[in-house]
């Protein structure tokens, strides 16, 4: 039977062999503007990876357009190094294409050494806080002629296609927007006017690189922004971009960076935004592409196959597993690492300006440094402790040819993966411990369950190098009525060890006290299919099943020490996270002292002074320990010692696979 996610496809006359398309993201890999070799190698391990078409980017059109991060196309200087990676990309089997944008009032004047970033009009931004210039109509003309330029650069340097961001906040759709354009010329006022600017910057584009060089627009199918623009609106663009631009092919997109609906986080279902390619294919007849959320073959093969889009767009399913579309074609499914949109290595790393990484995979962002190559003399290893750090060290020491076994005292691999996925939106961690587990099998490593490590079991294996990978336990605080039998510790409560009243007080507003309180408060609310139901046959009005999907039947209360819940999550998952608890009516209590725990509640004192809480039960979320017992008995047998994730220093999941993937790949 024919995969409808492997059978080519052409965009102008340039042929691609499969329907899957690496979309650009930035890396934050370049070295002011230049293209370095840690991008060269990051692009040239996912071409390897059987992907059709690569879009790198994106890629400055002028000075105000982006920062010295971005990859330059500002300046025929940037063509060589542009060439470079164009070279390796269809070297390793891949089509190239190259992404230009200019960001707009998305621009931070920090990074323009103090210039006011440029807009259509001077509204000011949520995201960074400034106001822009507004543009003049001379300046309007010199951009279109810069994104011309820039994109004949990209042509010269010989990349097959060149795309445009249209969307995303950034300057071409702040031309589209209501919100943003405010205008009275021939660029502001009406849908027609608005879309001038975008049409003819793709109408520059195309005089300067021919009728037959493959244009692309990526662009939003719906902007989520408080008076901005719907599907109806961007609908009419795609057609006027499609029937006017001369536009090759359209890689939809959702929201701007300041919309308040998640886009990218694990809490979007998968594929969730292919209801938008679907309605703009629907009225252009140029290839679409879905965006967002598609980590897995079934997924891109069902809507492709449904008619919802052409291709798929999957950018950070091919950081966590570069050799996904060469696994699919190759019937490996089994074998793929799924990004599980957790964003700590990828877009938490870039508000921090540190480089693109993933939690799933510790070799991206680091192709220089090679792949695991065989020891010169193999040892026997040992790792204890079957977590996301211990399996992690178990793949990389195999893969170095070491003789590896690997201990764990219960019996299934995960750890503390499977707590992470039980809150809800979080599922995909879940994932994650499926595939370490799947990569583990797949090795030569002699796997052990339900095993207790002790002096005896450390003689028998006589290993030659040891991973302490012991993990952690939860913290009980020193307070009073800890101990009474209605409270529990939360580790429990995501397992579903352990039952809970109807109020509740959690104790401990970090990210576990957070998840735990967002499990608990979704017990009773609707589900997705009874939802659907009751909304398809009209049964109750729109209002009252938002209602029922988001208040459920306990009384949740969360008590944080300092002034803040949610800390210790990443910038990208946080404030979706606390728009939930507002939303499904969790209450907080910060800067709040927890004093002593009754048979009523729990009693707390704040700065209005103290108060009582009642609660049927008290979940403990205050934090863990390192277990790491055995490092005492290790160190007097003598034997080499790693210890990693949380048996050193409690960490991130993050933390724990890069930490486990150095040592195995260091012994």
């Amino acid at each position: 039977m024919k995969d409808p996610l492997f059978d080519p496809i052409k965009i102008n006359q340039l042929e691609l062999k499969n329907r899957i398309y690496l979309p650009a993201m930035h890396l934050g890999m370049a070295n002011n503007y230049e293209v370095t070799d840690q991008i060269v190698e990051f692009y040239a391990e996912r071409a390897r990876g059987g992907v059709a078409m690569i879009c790198v980017g994106y890629a400055t059109v002028d000075e105000l357009s982006g920062n010295t991060t971005n990859i330059g196309a500002h300046s025929d200087e940037f063509i060589p190094g542009l060439a470079r990676l164009a070279d390796a990309i269809k070297d390793n089997g891949a089509r190239s294409c190259a992404q230009i944008n200019h960001a707009g009032r998305y621009n931070f004047s920090f990074f323009l050494n103090g210039k006011q970033p440029v807009a259509p009009s001077a509204v000011a931004s949520r995201m960074t806080g400034e106001t822009p210039k507004a543009l003049e109509k001379k300046e309007i003309l010199q951009i279109i002629n810069n994104f011309a330029m820039a994109a004949l650069r990209v042509k010269k340097a010989g990349f097959d296609a060149v795309e445009v961001l249209s969307g995303t906040g950034y300057l071409i759709s702040e031309f589209l927007s209501p919100l943003t354009n405010q205008r009275t010329d021939e660029y502001g006022g009406s849908l027609e006017n608005r879309m001038r600017f975008g049409l003819e910057v793709m109408g520059a584009i195309r005089k300067q690189v021919g009728a037959e060089f493959p244009l692309i627009v990526r662009m939003n199918g719906n902007d989520f922004m408080p008076g901005g623009q719907g599907r109806d609106e961007l609908r009419e663009y795609a057609k006027a971009l499609a029937e006017q631009a001369g536009v090759d092919a359209l890689c939809i997109n959702v929201g701007w960076h300041e919309a308040r609906v998640p886009q990218i986080t694990a809490a979007v279902p998968r594929g969730a935004f292919a209801y938008l390619s679907r309605g703009i294919k629907e009225v252009v007849n140029v290839p679409v592409i879905a965006s967002h959320r598609i980590n897995d073959p079934d997924t891109a093969r069902e809507l492709i196959s449904d008619g919802m889009c052409d291709m798929v767009a999957m950018g950070r399913s091919l950081i966590a597993d570069p050799y996904l579309p060469e696994k699919a074609r190759e019937g490996r499914e089994e074998e793929i690492v799924h990004c599980i949109a957790c964003a700590q290595g990828c877009f938490d790393n870039l508000f921090k300006l540190k480089h693109v990484e993933c939690l799933c995979n510790p070799r991206a962002g680091h192709e220089c440094e090679g792949a695991c190559e065989l020891a010169r003399t193999p040892k026997k290893v040992m790792i204890i402790g079957g977590g996301a750090a211990g399996m992690s060290a178990a793949i990389a020491a195999a893969d170095r040819g070491h003789q590896v076994s690997l201990y764990e005292k219960n019996a299934e691999l995960g750890g503390q993966l499977h707590l992470a996925g039980s809150p809800p939106g979080r599922e995909e961690f879940i994932e994650l411990a499926y595939d370490l587990e799947t990569q583990v099998f797949y090795r030569d490593i002699d796997i052990h369950f339900d095993t207790i490590v002790d002096a005896d079991v450390i003689d028998n294996e006589k290993p030659d190098h040891i991973i302490l990978a012991t993990g952690a336990l939860p913290m009980t605080p020193p307070i009073p009525g800890v101990e009474l039998p209605h409270v529990v510790q939360a580790w429990d409560v995501l397992a579903d060890r352990v039952y809970t009243g109807n109020r509740v007080a959690i104790v401990g507003g970090g990210a576990v006290g957070v998840e735990t309180a967002l499990l608990l408060a979704e017990k009773g609310t609707l589900s997705a299919d009874v939802l659907k139901f009751l909304f398809v046959n009209r049964a109750e009005t729109p209002e009252v099943l938002y209602e029922m999907a988001t208040r459920g039947t306990k009384e949740i209360t969360v008590i944080e020490m300092i002034d803040k819940i949610g800390k210790d999550f990443g910038k990208t998952t946080r404030w979706g996270m606390l728009q939930d608890v507002k939303r499904y009516g969790v209450e907080s209590k910060v800067t709040a002292k927890a004093l002593e725990i009754n048979p009523y509640g729990i009693k707390i004192e704040t700065g209005d002074g103290i108060e009582e809480i009642p609660a049927d039960t008290v979940v403990l979320a205050v934090g863990s320990r390192p277990v790491n017992d055995l490092q005492e008995l290790i160190k007097s047998k003598n034997i080499p010692c790693d210890m990693i994730g949380d048996a050193q220093k409690i960490g991130m999941a993050f933390d724990a696979v890069h930490q486990g993937y150095r040592a195995g790949r260091g012994i």
